[in-house]
This record gives C-alpha cells, sequence and structure tokens, in this order.
C-alpha cells in the first residue's frame, strides 16, 4: 500500500504540523486527480512533490478549504506536466499508453471512480485538449462545483460550464458502450487467456470483436507492436504466434486500474501488462503494456479515492 507520503514532505511523528496534516490527509485524492489528468504515476508524483512545495509555503488561515486548495494546486501543476508530457509523447517509439496501477479489488465498489481510472476511459480522456481533460476529470470524477473548477484552471464559471459540456459530448461518442460488470470482463479475460494457453485460435476468435484493436506499448526498449493491430484474425493470430512460444509463460487475472486484467510473466518476470475494452460482451480494445517504466507500480498496490 502507498505509505502516504512524499519525498520531501515532514515524517508524521504524532505531532504533525496543520499543513503535513491536510497534505497527508488529502494525498490520495491529490494523487487520484493527477493521475487521471496526466496517465503517468511517475508524473503524478512529480505532480505531488511540487504540490507539497508549494502548500509548504501557504499561509493557512488564509485557507478556507484545504481540500479545495490542494486540488487547485494540484490541477495546476497537473496542467503545466501534461503540457510537457504531450511534448514527450511526441518523440515516444510506438504508442504511448497510460501507466498501469495494480489496485485494490474493492476500488470497483466505486464504480464512477472504477470507470475513470479504466485503460479504456483514460485513452478516450487522451483525445482531450489539456484544459478540457482537467474540466472533465474535476466535475465529471470528482464533482467539484464550476467555480471551484473555475480556480483551479483559471477559467470563469462560464467558461467551465462549456468546456465541460464540450468534453462530456467528446467523451461520451467515445467511451465504452453500456456498464460492463467485473464478472462480465473477468470471464472474457478468462477465455482469452485459455485460448492463448491452448493455442485456441478459434477461442480467441469466439472472445474478440470483428474490429478489435491491439495496441501495443513497449517505449522503444521492449519488442511491441508498432502501430494499432486491427481485425479479430490478425490480432488472433500475432498473439497465438507471439505468446504462444514463449517459454515460461505464465498469465494471471489481476486488479488493473479498478478492473480485472491480465499479468503477463515469463520465467517468473514481469513481462505485460495486458487491460482490455469490452463492448456488448466482447474484447473490442486490448492494450498490452511492455515498457518496463511503465510496470514498476505493478508491485504493490496502489490507493485511489474521490
Amino acid at each position: 500500500m502507498e505509505s502516504g507520503r512524499t519525498e520531501g514532505q515532514p515524517a508524521d511523528e504524532g505531532g504533525a504540523d496543520p499543513a503535513t496534516e491536510a497534505f497527508v490527509a488529502h494525498r490520495n485524492l491529490l494523487f487520484t486527480v493527477a493521475y487521471e489528468m496526466l496517465g503517468s504515476a511517475a508524473d503524478a508524483e512529480d505532480v505531488l512533490q511540487e504540490t507539497w512545495l508549494r502548500w509548504a509555503g501557504v499561509d493557512l488561515g488564509t485557507v478556507r478549504d484545504r481540500r479545495a486548495y490542494l486540488v487547485r494546486i494540484t490541477t495546476r501543476q497537473a496542467l503545466g506536466r501534461l503540457r510537457t508530457l504531450g511534448r514527450r509523447k511526441e518523440s515516444y517509439v510506438g504508442t504511448w499508453l497510460p501507466e498501469p496501477l495494480l489496485t485494490a479489488p474493492d476500488v470497483a465498489d466505486d464504480v464512477e471512480l472504477a470507470d475513470s481510472v479504466s485503460m479504456a476511459m483514460l485513452l478516450v480522456m487522451e483525445t482531450l485538449a489539456p484544459g478540457e481533460r482537467a474540466v472533465f476529470v474535476l466535475r465529471e470524477v470528482f464533482d467539484l462545483g464550476y467555480e471551484e473548477i473555475a480556480d483551479a484552471v483559471g477559467k470563469s464559471p462560464a467558461a467551465v460550464r462549456q468546456t465541460a459540456h464540450r468534453a462530456r459530448a467528446h467523451v461520451a461518442a467515445r467511451r465504452p458502450r453500456g456498464a460492463v460488470s467485473r464478472a462480465e470482463t473477468r470471464d472474457a479475460l478468462d477465455a482469452f487467456r485459455r485460448a492463448v494457453e491452448t493455442g485456441d485460435l478459434q477461442g480467441l476468435l469466439d472472445v474478440l470483436a470483428p474490429d478489435a484493436v491491439l495496441l501495443g506499448d513497449g517505449g522503444g526498449v521492449r519488442q511491441a507492436v508498432l502501430r494499432p493491430v486491427v481485425g479479430a484474425d490478425k490480432v488472433a493470430r500475432l498473439l497465438i504466434g507471439g505468446l504462444g512460444r514463449a517459454a515460461g509463460l505464465s498469465l494471471r487475472t489481476a486488479h488493473v486500474n479498478a478492473c480485472p486484467a491480465l499479468v503477463v510473466r515469463l520465467g517468473g518476470a514481469l513481462d505485460t501488462v495486458v487491460t482490455v475494452r469490452i463492448d456488448d460482451g466482447l474484447i473490442t480494445g486490448l492494450y498490452a503494456v511492455r515498457n518496463p517504466e511503465k510496470l514498476s507500480r505493478m508491485e504493490q498496490e496502489t490507493v485511489l479515492s474521490r
């Protein structure tokens, strides 16, 4: 579990000052805000560090709502980081996918939070402009008022309302069709896993939608498809040909970004995290993260909260 502490932050030894207590109390919320805006846990941690440094210099006597104030600092820092991250993505080798997080099963009990951190939704939010993404996350996920959001993003409440409406429509047109239960996702993954392990091409085709898409993220460090692989037959043959021949292959289910996912190990070492998008009972999207720099959060659970 997360320790609830950021590097450089004073340790809580029973007599923590009010600034530290407030930061610790809201740390998981702030991390979740930053992660949903960035899709990168490493960058979210950097944002929290920057947030703490600014928060530590604030006169708490002038702060009416410490939670809202901290969210505002985090949002502003994340917006700056989001633009920097956008430039890094331009030179990224192959497809850039969000960083997967090992999460506790009970995160899925908060349906809205679970949906917002799913890999499929994070990829939808990648298509929003930075300001739209910030407004969408703060309004739709964290239910902040328009005036609070306006303070955080430096716009008028009227402009925030327009941005929220535009972002909501954009996301609605691209998000998975209909709610998918954990059991439905788990059943699809179990069928997928059995087909890969046994080399059952037809079994794999049965669980993939005809227009299924496979995205891979190796970051130029590990081998991965550089462009989307489209079509059930192409995806199935690639997976059977690749994973089917791998020595020491192990596929296990884990909760990743609040949804069932597959963790691939080769010879006992973590190799790939595969998350899925499901529409109408079939897998329409497969997202395989292999970049080692993005797999560090798979060793222990990350706490997310609203």
